[in-house]
């Protein structure tokens, strides 16, 4: 899965979980449940064809932070940060990897982490609108929920 699809699923982690901790653990969660689902790889040691995608997520995703981190309202925000947070760390083993040569992971989790990946090269198109369409999701329900915030009505 893309980071891109990853970061509002946390943020709607965020949202429902409401305790940062809480949401941090279930956005860990949430990214190896979607790991699982069918998604674009290009699996292991294929670095020229993963990382000019990468790349290009990785700044999508960091947007995509900044956007939903500012709809959310702020008794919700920590909250969202930190389902985002943690839906995102289990990929950073691919960043320890090409940055320093290793995983901050233990070969325990990277093997199952690499295992449960249900990915396939032809369904990027795919993913960049099922991110597109989670991020614009994600931004409406949290500016909704801070309007509901702001007007006193229950949330």
């Amino acid at each position: 899965m893309i980071i891109s699809s990853h970061v509002p699923a946390g943020a709607f982690v965020g949202m429902a979980v409401r305790s940062p901790t809480a949401a941090l653990a279930a956005g860990f969660v949430s990214h190896l449940v979607m790991d699982a689902m069918p998604h674009w790889g290009t699996g292991p040691n294929t670095e020229s064809e993963w990382l000019p995608i990468a790349r290009r997520d990785g700044v999508a995703g960091l947007a995509a932070i900044a956007l939903l981190a500012a709809s959310a309202p702020a008794d919700r925000r920590l909250a969202v940060l930190a389902g985002m947070t943690g839906a995102c760390l289990p990929d950073t083993d691919k960043v320890g990897r090409y940055f320093v040569g290793s995983s901050p992971w233990p070969s325990r989790f990277d093997r199952f982490h690499e295992r449960i990946q249900n990915e396939t090269r032809d369904r990027l198109p795919r993913e960049i609108a099922t991110a597109a369409t989670l991020i614009a999701a994600g931004v409406f329900f949290l500016r909704r929920l801070a309007v509901s915030t702001r007007s006193g009505a229950s949330a």
